[in-house]
């Protein structure tokens, strides 16, 4: 059996070691690339790989458990124990990753008032739910009990959110309790307000850092605090950021491959780094994260590319063999290979010819609720997705004004079935004009609801703006209306299954658009989705993620896992009013110039 202590050095069965790392998103792969992903990490030159666990994904409904096929970490940690990979574990309930809501579940958000990543006793009676199922899956995965799993995380940059130390240290006694014995730790950004505020190093809980540049400046602030509160402990980086993450709408950010291979050479000679990230992957389905600027949310793209040192579909970049020349370098004696690359293929192009109006089909799509008041997104459904609201109005038989107070995060209004407009957070609360027909005495109002993820990171956790819908109301005049109709639309695969495509096509409304092909040997590929407006694509009813002609990215990337040998379908959910007529597979991603 073997050990892993950390004292002055990282001891592995007694001998120090430098801890390589690179992080790997089993969650944000195929397990077809788990494989892959894992042995060119370890041709790289690095020894050990790095995974959150995001609680969102594995309590998708509270109370409901999820560990199977993408989902099941305990397999991705067996096959990296055999390639001879150790593992850092973080299974903080929080984890930022630019994921929705930073993992945290948004039935959380049902709660009125709950305190997140604090001693709140609702939030933490969910968490022990959540690790009594957990975490019991995790305890044979420790290298003490025969595992790979070296480290665990208490919590993630928790010094840049709160400094409620109690909230800590329940949360390290419920891992403890569990039967966690490996080393604990935290990671928080190197700077002295974010370290006394995040960590617990006056419990002797491990501390590390998490920056992308300025190896020797980072590292002598993490030595300053270790030397500050009397530790002897090595050097690390949990986060070395080798890329960074993109926005709609702004360009690419790329990074030198030289610069960054230097910087892993300066922190190789001093301690010990994870490279975030090495295979970023994608943020399939509704799970794209969000940034917040003041008051303003900014949600990131389906791909989670990074600039990684493995492209989004896993093929090594300029940057992989940079950094394997920088760890050779200052580290000789690991061991190396050349790392597997992949072969992508188009499918070629397949009209499109079926498609049905939202507005015609909303019956058949989902249950009506019926409420006098609107109901948020995360009561009437998953939190996920959209949501429609029908309304009727009186006709008053001339302009009256019509405010949406309070919603999240885009509405677009539809009178008597006819686009009047879009809002978005900079717009919504705004007044607009409507006037119905001459002939009816009631107006029709149909406002679709849109999701784009929730902030990640930050001090907008606890805001009322992550709670997604409309949570104020629908005014008309001066007045607020009463009298509501919702339709969920989570998409699921069950639900995409109940369009109705004979109720009746109309391109100017949100459209649902379905094309069938045969496939003669799936392979992964992208689809081009810059002549669409805005929505989602579905792969025999897997949710690829979201597009958006704002950019910079205009395809998605659709691995092989999700084709079928044979029979596929695409179903197309487009919210823009952009007629499609065709889908089109790629070799490689549709891309604006990167800066």
């Amino acid at each position: 059996m073997q050990t892993f202590e950390i004292k002055e050095d990282f001891l592995l069965d007694g001998q120090p070691i430098k801890l390589i790392s690179g992080a790997i998103h089993y969650f944000r792969l195929p397990q077809s690339q788990w494989e892959d992903s894992l042995y060119n990490l370890k041709a790289l030159g690095a020894n050990t790989v790095e995974t959150y666990i995001p609680w969102n994904i594995h309590e998708p409904k509270e109370g409901e458990f999820n560990f199977e096929r993408m989902n099941d970490f305990t397999a991705f940690v067996a096959l990296a124990q055999q390639l001879g990979l150790m593992v850092i574990l973080r299974p903080s309930v929080y984890i930022c990753a630019e994921w929705e809501f930073g993992g945290l579940p948004a039935w959380l958000l049902k709660e009125p008032g709950i305190r997140l990543r604090s001693t709140d006793e609702r939030f933490m009676t969910k968490v022990k739910k959540y690790y009594d199922a957990l975490l019991p899956k995790i305890l044979p995965l420790q290298i003490s009990n025969g595992g790979p799993v070296i480290m665990i995380q208490i919590e993630n940059e928790y010094g840049s959110y709160g400094m409620e130390k109690a909230y800590l240290r329940e949360t390290k006694q419920l891992l403890e309790n569990a039967g966690i014995t490996v080393p604990l730790f935290t990671s928080d950004g190197a700077w002295n307000e974010v370290l006394d505020a995040g960590t617990l190093i006056e419990d002797d809980v491990f501390v590390t850092g998490n920056f992308g540049s300025h190896s020797k400046e980072n590292s002598a602030v993490l030595q300053a605090f270790f030397e500050k509160h009397g530790k002897k402990w090595p050097l690390m980086c949990m986060e070395y950021w080798d890329g960074w993450f993109n926005r709609w709408g702004e360009p690419i950010i790329k990074r030198d491959a030289q610069d960054l291979a230097n910087e892993v050479k300066d922190m190789l000679k001093v301690g010990s780094l994870n490279l975030y990230m090495f295979h970023g992957g994608t943020n399939f389905g509704f799970y794209n994260g969000c940034s917040a600027r003041g008051n303003t949310d900014l949600p990131q793209l389906t791909s989670y590319d990074y600039d990684a040192l493995l492209t989004e579909a896993g093929e090594p970049t300029e940057k992989y063999y940079a950094v394997q020349q920088a760890i050779k370098e200052v580290c000789p004696d690991v061991w190396q290979a050349e790392p597997r690359t992949k072969q992508l293929d188009s499918l070629g192009s397949y009209p499109i010819d079926t498609s049905v109006s939202l507005l015609n089909t909303k019956e058949t799509l989902a249950k009506a609720v019926p409420t006098a008041y609107p109901m948020t997104m995360e009561q009437v459904s998953n939190g996920y997705g959209y949501v429609l609201y029908s309304l009727v109005l009186k006709n008053y038989y001339h302009e009256n004004k019509v405010r949406i107070i309070e919603a999240s995060d885009r509405v677009s209004v539809y009178v008597d079935e006819t686009y009047q407009l879009t809002q978005d957070q900079t717009t919504i609360g705004e007044e607009f004009m409507i006037q119905g027909k001459t002939e009816s005495e009631e107006i029709q109002l149909d406002v679709l609801v849109e999701n784009h993820g929730r902030v990640n990171y930050g001090s907008k956790l606890n805001n009322p703006t992550q709670t997604k819908g409309i949570r104020g109301g629908i005014m008309q005049d001066i007045h607020f209306h009463q009298g509501y109709l919702h339709y969920p639309l989570p998409l699921s695969a069950e639900q995409l299954q109940l369009i109705d495509y004979q109720a009746g096509k109309n391109p100017a409304h949100p459209s649902f658009y379905q094309v069938s092909f045969d496939v003669t040997e799936p392979v992964d590929t992208y689809i081009d989705c810059s002549a669409y407006g805005k929505g989602v694509v579905f792969v025999n009813g897997i949710n690829l993620g979201r597009y958006w002609n704002r950019g910079p990215i205009y395809s998605l990337y659709c691995p092989k896992d999700f084709l079928n040998q044979g029979a596929n379908e695409v179903v197309i959910f487009e919210t823009e009013g952009v007629e499609i007529h065709s889908l089109d597979f790629l070799i490689e991603p549709k891309v604006e110039q990167s800066v």
